[in-house]
Order: C-alpha cells, then sequence, then structure tokens
C-alpha cells in the first residue's frame, strides 16, 4: 500500500516514514500543499496523511481539490485543531479521520489499517471516463455498464492500477497471466483491441497509449 504524507514539520515527516515503511508501507512525502498536489495528479495512493497547517496550500484546501478529483482515497487529518467546529470542517471538506498531534503511533497505524479493510470491500478505480468497482466486479463507461471477460477485466484493472506507469508485455504476461517463461507476447495485443473496442474509446479518450515494442501506459487525460 503506497501512503503519502503531506506535513511540513521535517521531525514528524521522518518519524512517521520510517515507522511506516517498517511496517510495510510504500511512503512518498510532500513538504508544502503545492507539491502535494502535484503528487496527487500524476500518482495513486492508497491513503494521504494530511496536516491542516501547511505552506502554500492549506490542509483543508488541499483536501477539497483532491476530494473533486478522488472520491475514494481516504484522508487522515494530522493536526493540532481539535475544536468540535473544526473536526466537522475537516470532515466537511472530505477528510475520512481526524487524529490530533501529538499522537500515539500505535494508534495511527491502527487506524491505517482499519480504513485499508475498508478499501477492500468497497475499491473503485477510475481512468478518466471509465470506473470498476472492484467489489461488484464491474466496469462501467460514463456509468454504463461494459460486459468484459475475466481476463480483459483483469488486464484493464491492472493497467488501472499502474496508472502512470509504463508496464511491459513481459511484466504482464508475468503478473496477469501468471506465465513466467517465454509465450507470444502478442496475445495482450488481441485482448487490448478487445477492450478498447469494447469499451468505445474515442480520439479525446486515449486513456490507454501503446509503448511500441515495450507494452502499454494508463492515464488520465
Amino acid at each position: 500500500m503506497h501512503i503519502l504524507i503531506v506535513e511540513d514539520e521535517l521531525g514528524i515527516v521522518q518519524f512517521l516514514q520510517q515507522g511506516l515503511q517498517e511496517e510495510g508501507y510504500q511512503i512518498t512525502t510532500a513538504n508544502d500543499g503545492s507539491k502535494g498536489f502535484e503528487l496527487i495528479q500524476n500518482q495513486k495512493f492508497d491513503l494521504i496523511l494530511l496536516d491542516w497547517m501547511l505552506p502554500k496550500i492549506n490542509g483543508l484546501d488541499l483536501c477539497k481539490a483532491i476530494r473533486i478529483k478522488d472520491q475514494v482515497t481516504p484522508i487522515i487529518f494530522l493536526t493540532a485543531k481539535d475544536t468540535v467546529q473544526e473536526t466537522i470542517e475537516g470532515l466537511k471538506a472530505g477528510a475520512n479521520d481526524y487524529i490530533k498531534k501529538p499522537f500515539s503511533f500505535e494508534e495511527l497505524v491502527e487506524r491505517i489499517k482499519i480504513h485499508f479493510r475498508n478499501q477492500k470491500g468497497s475499491e473503485v478505480l477510475t481512468l478518466g471516463t471509465i470506473k470498476i468497482d472492484l467489489s461488484k466486479h464491474i466496469v462501467l463507461k460514463n456509468d454504463d455498464e461494459v460486459a468484459l471477460t475475466q481476463r480483459e477485466f483483469e488486464l484493464l484493472t491492472y493497467l488501472i492500477k499502474n496508472k502512470g506507469k509504463v508496464c511491459t508485455r513481459n511484466q504482464i504476461l508475468k503478473d496477469v497471466w501468471e506465465i513466467n517463461f517465454e509465450y507470444d507476447t502478442g496475445v495482450i495485443d488481441v485482448f487490448m483491441n478487445a477492450i478498447r473496442k469494447k469499451l468505445n474509446l474515442k480520439i479525446e479518450e486515449d486513456y490507454i497509449k501503446t509503448i511500441r515494442g515495450i507494452g502499454y501506459i494508463a492515464n488520465d487525460l
């Protein structure tokens, strides 16, 4: 699981990064709201730890901006603000949880685990106008259901989960087909053509690009 920490206090960042990496999480950090927003625009995170008082873009405004783009990723505020009104304001902005500084690291880890457990049953992946509801095993394009075969569903899910990364054909064979020996990678192109046809992707919806001789990359436009 990949966690983004948006926090400007270096000591807290180092403490959280080391502790969460020891718990097995992949960690990316940003020391101001502007950098945090830039990272969120270009990467997919599984959870965001967000300080309220940030330089450039404060945590409250950043939370609102995230929710315009992403309705799914859990956001936990880390802040010294603790009045009822401030808590309500943070939740209304789109935060899922709220933990007051100074906090127990053990409590934070447990809260993170709870959000990840909740995600497993209701994860929705998005790619432009495409949505995949993993719990219901359905694909939607502009809210219309698209019927894919099991392998097509697995391939599209894999590309969206790795959004922004080039997925080589050999890696796709290994991770999706579970083939660990030399095999004709042309089979992937056949499935990709079928997926594109079923999704009826228009020119302006070029969400999955072919990297000639290498593989594919999925990106929001």
